[in-house]
């Protein structure tokens, strides 16, 4: 009977300590710190400080976690009726609402001390903007009001490589802002591919996302044209940075790919093509920020 309880109880902690890394989307914040190592390996010209990555990676991903939470927090309500999300830790009752709140606010806060303390005042500064712009612009402002809320509310999910290139280096730089335009316009082409399949339940919880105000055929052929101005700024990083020829080759080859992508999806519309495009701008971005480390580090 004790072994019993005592495994009800290990059961009921573990189910609770999912439900908080619930709470911080861990498969966002890993794609975040994908975008983040790559920009601090250009920025040294090779491997930095292990330390140095360490505490860029543990603030980044604390700060991440956290704005996550509070998103989780403020959404709620539209993610108690949204198919896609209902099943996250506060509809499902497995997180209250007030912890959720405090979770993310302690997270946020212990990022940005991490990033103070370990790594610099201005990557500390730029996780501050980064948090702040993710909960109090996007979150509370743009979500539910434009559909332009993933094009503007990018810019949070697009913070990572400039924090790394401002960690290595303590300022920010013109190949910084490069890396930070590949990932702000990759975004709109990633959340709007998923937001096909999902009209419906953005319409149910009243969120303007492009297909529900502008249409699906619209919302592929900006698809296509945002797609288009991420390849033409992965192409032009090297000529402001010290990425090479391997890069520019796995670029341009990744990036016919995504177009080639978004092409296919305007001309022959469908439900599994909507989610292709989905997972393959997934693997575009880790590919591509992969080679641009492989070309600094092996060539």
């Amino acid at each position: 009977m004790l072994d019993l309880a005592v495994r009800e109880r290990t059961r009921g902690l573990l189910g609770s300590v999912r439900a908080y890394i619930g709470l911080t989307k861990p498969r966002i914040v890993l794609l975040l710190l994908v975008t983040t190592v790559p920009a601090m390996v250009l920025a040294e010209e090779g491997w930095p400080s292990p330390w140095l990555v360490l505490a860029t990676l543990a603030g980044g991903a604390l700060a991440a976690g956290g704005a996550n939470a509070l998103n989780c927090y403020f959404d709620r309500d539209i993610d108690s009726l949204m198919l896609r999300t209902r099943g996250r830790p506060i509809p499902t009752g497995m997180v209250e609402p007030e912890r959720a709140l405090a979770f993310g606010l302690a997270l946020g806060a212990l990022g940005v001390l991490v990033m103070q303390a370990f790594v610099g005042t201005l990557a500390a500064l730029l996780t501050v903007a980064a948090y702040g712009f993710y909960v109090l612009v996007y979150t509370l402002t743009l979500k539910r009001t434009t559909p332009l809320n993933i094009v503007i509310g990018g810019a949070a999910g697009a913070m990572p490589p400039v924090i790394g290139w401002a960690a290595v280096r303590g300022e920010v730089e013109a190949a910084a802002l490069v890396l930070f335009g590949i990932i702000f316009f990759w975004t709109p082409v990633h959340f709007w591919a998923l937001s096909l399949n999902y009209s419906r339940d953005y319409q149910r919880a009243g969120v303007p996302m492009l297909p529900v105000v502008k249409g699906e055929a619209e919302t592929r052929r900006q698809i296509l044209l945002h797609g288009l101005a991420t390849v033409g700024l992965s192409v032009a990083l090297p000529w402001v940075s010290g990425a090479g020829t391997f890069y520019l080759a796995v670029a341009s080859l990744l990036g016919l790919a995504l177009v080639g992508q978004a092409l296919h999806l305007c001309l022959r519309p469908s439900v599994r093509g909507a989610a292709a495009m989905f997972h393959w701008s997934n693997m575009y971005l880790a590919l591509l920020f992969a080679a641009l480390a492989v070309d600094v580090l092996a060539f």
